[in-house]
This record gives structure tokens, sequence and C-alpha cells, in this order.
């Protein structure tokens, strides 16, 4: 499946020039991927569709209720707290590597939501690194924001499976 995402990540820059998921699907399978790979990757993007589209409809919502001086931003002090499904899921490396990213200032609440949301959804566990970072990217890409160079370079390295 992984192959599929990273497929899409270098031949669709962009979140919103991607296909519509059937039309990609026939794209896919004429590259040559197997069809239980392009099912696969299929569900698991239609997915971050639905995760990115909640999350943006979320901040369009914080945003005027901001503008209405009625709510806050989350606290710099916040927490998350991992449920034991989400930590043995994902695993101690992979949620260092999450937090890492936190620490870094380079994936906000709401993306890491989707992050966590979308490896969740990923067979297996516990996560890869390289794996997790690819969703990442994802994440990205389906949000239309392009990390910059130092992250990209952090979310490339060590795998052969993005090129960027």
């Amino acid at each position: 499946m992984f192959e599929v995402l990273v497929y899409v990540y270098e031949n669709y820059w962009r979140g919103d020039a991607c296909p519509e998921l059937g039309h990609l699907g026939r794209k896919l399978s004429a590259v040559g991927f197997e069809r239980d790979e392009i099912e696969q990757a299929l569900q698991w993007l239609a997915g971050l569709s639905l995760a990115s589209t909640r999350t943006e409809l979320i901040d369009i919502k914080h945003h005027q209720a901001h503008l209405d001086s009625s709510s806050r931003a989350q606290s710099l002090n916040s927490l998350r707290v991992y449920s034991v499904a989400e930590q043995d899921h994902l695993g101690a490396d992979s949620l260092g590597f999450v937090t890492f990213l936190e620490s870094a200032q380079v994936l906000p609440a709401h993306m890491r939501e989707i992050v966590i949301d979308r490896a969740m959804a990923v067979p297996g566990r516990p996560v890869s690194i390289d794996d997790l970072k690819i969703i990442v990217l994802m994440v990205y890409w389906s949000i239309g924001l392009e990390p910059d160079a130092l992250i990209l370079d952090e979310l490339c390295d060590d795998t052969d499976r993005v090129a960027h």
C-alpha cells in the first residue's frame, strides 16, 4: 500500500490535483500496481480525505469562534495522552517521532490527530518509522501544504520509496 501512496505523492504534488479515487484506481492499475494494494491505498486515501475535511471544518469553526473571542486556542502546555491501543499500534519509535515533529513545531495538533488516525488505519503493528514518515507526508499533501526543506529532508531520509 505504501508504494502506491508514494506514487500518488510523487505524481500528484498537490492533493487537489489528484483525480477522484475511481479514476485514480484505474491509473494505478494501468501503471502496474496490484489490485489489493490499490484497494487498500484508495480506502486509506478516502479516510485521509474525510479526516482532512473534518479538520478543515473544525479549524473554520474555531477561527470564527476565535474572532468572537468566545473560545481559546489549544494551550501550549496541553498534553496529548495516547490510548493503550494507540501505543500498541504505533509503538514507541513512531510515537517518539510524532513527539519530535510536534516539538519542532512542524506538526500542529490538528495535523497530529490526522497522522494518528491514518496510522491507526494501517494494518500491522507497530507502524514503522518509514511508514509513519509517508503518512506525515500524505497528511501535508492532503491539506495542500509542503513541509519546509529541512522537515522534507527528515521525512524522506533513510527510505528509497520517496525521492523529491
